[in-house]
């Protein structure tokens, strides 16, 4: 799985000569395989809704303000059916509340929204306030039935999740219990249980596993209905979305066609303000070099060796992942699992920041091109 992540990023591109890790992947592909069909193959559908008007939402001129600050400011932009929307910006910008601007749950302060008809939406909260953790797992998708219908079937509960890689024994173990990436697939089981024609994704991609993260980004790039995507990653905005809106600063969200690298090379460049003193050259020549900044050796070396890392991460990762599904793990030591679940929490961060570096790196090695 650390392998796939490696290739998910795009490096492999920049390390075609490196042959012996592609014979490598193949081969962790084939380990991955054989684990997965013991366990019932992961297969994730969405529930069947009958198609929204051609109209999702028409926005015009739409300004929003809590306590007198600009969260957004002046957006007009139309998303039609089939379209596949990635939203990006900073933590705490207001991507949210743009979610909800555009679902109808929050009025504009200024301009008109308008939705259009027949519209069935599925939320996907990053802070999961849809799971019960005190409940087990089969529980929070039932309610405590032992099947659940998807698209007209009734199936069940255990088969159902297992398609959603949870081991029979997983299944009645408690939400609290979780990992990060257990409980967001879990989230999506219990949502997919309802038809729905836009879904609404706020952060799916967090603590998500690699094995998710593609089976998701497959079923996202075969959905005919409407697509709503907050994430911070780059490679599944890359992968899934048409368009995208940007949170530019003060208030301001740009539209621009294609996914994350193709804002990149759409947004204008920032200028070098003329220098107002010309016979001070030692300093004139200073915002044109941060206008088009190189990374130093140290830079260089620090972006060569972050991908060893993440693979690192990753597979560690993946381990604790197998550990946490073991029935076995709390019978053999009491302590094991709080253990391993804190762990895996730290993981989760540092993953986090290192792929958060390697996109900041990666960022100004593209503008040396």
């Amino acid at each position: 799985a650390q392998e796939e992540t490696w290739i998910r990023q795009g490096i492999k591109a920049r390390r075609t000569r490196n042959e012996g890790r592609v014979r490598a992947l193949l081969d962790l592909r084939r380990e991955r395989s054989e684990r997965r069909s013991q366990s019932g193959k992961a297969r994730i559908q969405m529930q069947d809704a009958e198609r929204s008007g051609k109209l999702v939402a028409s926005v015009k001129n739409v300004s929003f303000y809590y306590d007198n600050v600009p969260i957004i400011k002046n957006l007009s932009t139309t998303i039609m059916r089939g379209d596949k929307v990635g939203i990006i910006g900073p933590n705490g910008v207001g991507k949210s509340t743009l979610l909800k601007l555009l679902l109808g749950q929050l009025a504009p302060t200024e301009g008109a929204i308008n939705l259009g008809t027949r519209i069935e939406s599925c939320y996907f909260d990053q802070n999961r306030e849809q799971l019960d953790p005190e409940k087990t797992v089969a529980d929070n998708v039932t309610d405590g039935g032992d099947t659940v219908m998807v698209n007209g079937q009734p199936r069940h509960i255990i088969s159902y999740l297992q398609d959603f890689l949870f081991a029979p024994d997983r299944t009645r173990s408690p939400v609290r219990v979780l990992s990060g990436g257990e409980k967001n697939r879990l989230l999506l089981a219990k949502l997919f249980t309802q038809p729905f024609n836009v879904l609404v994704m706020d952060e799916p991609t967090n603590d998500l596993d690699v094995e998710t993260l593609e089976l998701l980004e497959e079923l996202l790039l075969n959905y005919e209905g409407t697509l709503l995507l907050v994430s911070h990653d780059r490679a599944f905005l890359n992968n899934v979305v048409t368009s995208t809106l940007v949170f530019s600063g003060n208030g301001l969200v740009e539209e621009y066609a294609g996914g994350y690298d193709d804002w990149l090379m759409q947004r204008p460049q920032p200028q070098a303000p003329a220098p107002a003193k010309p016979e001070k050259s030692g300093k004139k020549d200073a915002p044109q070099k941060a206008a088009h900044r190189k990374l130093s050796y140290k830079e260089e070396r620090e972006l060569e060796a972050l991908p060893k890392r993440l693979e690192d991460l990753e597979k560690e990762k993946e381990e604790l992942h197998w550990q946490l599904a073991d029935p076995t793990l709390y019978q053999k030591d009491k302590s094991a699992m709080p253990r391993t679940q804190k762990r895996l929490a730290e993981l989760e961060q540092e993953l986090k920041k290192a792929y958060g570096r390697w996109e900041a790196l990666e960022a100004v090695k593209a503008g040396e091109a």
